[in-house]
Parts: C-alpha cells; structure tokens; sequence
C-alpha cells in the first residue's frame, strides 16, 4: 500500500544564478563631500580614494577601500560667522564589521578621532602638518596613534606627537601580521 521505490530519484541541484549586476570587488565605504562658498565646506584633509564621482558644482563624492584611513573636516556658517568646525579622522570598513554611522558616510565607519570647535580642529590640524613634515603620510599613521589623540583631546590633556620611530614600530608590527 505504501509501497515506496527503493530509491527515490535526487533531483539534481540548479546551479547558482548570480545576477550580472553583483560585483566581486570588496564593499566601499562613501564620504560626501561639498562645498557652499562662505556657508559650507566638507573636504578630505588626507585620505586616498580609490576614485571620486563629481555629482555636480558643488557636491562630489568619494570611496574608499576597506581598511583605509582618512580625515573629514567640515566646516559651516551663516551671515554672522563660523558655526561649526569638526574634524573626524575614519577608517574605513566592510558592512558585516560594527561601525559608527555617520551622516555623510555610507555605510560607516570606525571613527578613530572627533574634534569639535575650532581651537580642537586646529590642534589636530596642527598635528597633521607634523606627521607631514616628517614626510608620513597621515593616512599611513597608526590607527592607535588617532584614537589615543582623540582620547587626549576628549580629556583637555596635552597631545602625544607621532614620530619616526613610532611610525617604524606600527610599520614593523603590520609586516607581522
């Protein structure tokens, strides 16, 4: 009555339909950028972008690789000055990692650094024109270096310099890895 055939044909599995429009290359993380004359100005103080799309006069956006280090500023004012000033150094990151969300940033980052005000922002500026002046790449400082500059800002405690041979140790220390 139940009589079932001893082997039961397997259906065969389909194969994988991966649509033509999916890409294999890693997830980039945006950064909007614009620029208002005398009422808005975000920009890139460093960072390098693997490319960057001009929406239009005065709006562009640009994509970074994950893992990559960059600075943000942003700066706005109205008909009576400055109203803000912020400059926030990121990393860029793949959407499965936690991240920060941050407005501007599509999809996240990790947010190494946060500077509000304009006597922080020019601090932190400060110490970036050192980096430079020591012919690093402020993108290629170590990541521990940015939070540990923002860390010290957030207390009011005098700011670290980032030097050769700290620049040597995190240099060494990624070959590790």
């Amino acid at each position: 009555m139940n009589a079932l055939p001893s082997a039961l044909p397997v259906p065969e599995a389909a194969p994988a339909i991966v649509p033509s429009d999916v890409s294999r290359d890693p997830p980039l993380t945006r950064v909007s950028l614009a620029y208002v004359e005398r009422r808005i100005n975000l920009y890139l103080r460093f960072g390098r972008p693997l490319h960057e799309l001009r929406l239009d006069r005065w709006r562009r956006c640009a994509s970074f690789a994950p893992g990559t280090v960059f600075c943000r500023v942003r700066w706005e004012s109205n008909d009576y000055g400055t109203t803000r000033w912020q400059l926030m150094v990121l990393q860029a990151c793949t959407p499965g990692e936690r991240m920060q969300r941050i407005a501007g940033i599509r999809p996240g980052a990790h947010l190494l650094l946060c500077a509000e005000g304009e006597a922080a922002v020019q601090a932190v500026l400060q110490r970036i024109d050192a980096i430079e002046a020591l012919a690093i790449d402020p993108a290629d400082a170590a990541p521990a270096y940015w939070r540990t500059l923002g860390n010290r800002l957030a207390a009011r405690q005098p700011l670290p310099a980032y030097g050769a041979e700290r620049h040597v140790a995190w240099l060494r220390g990624e070959a590790l890895r």
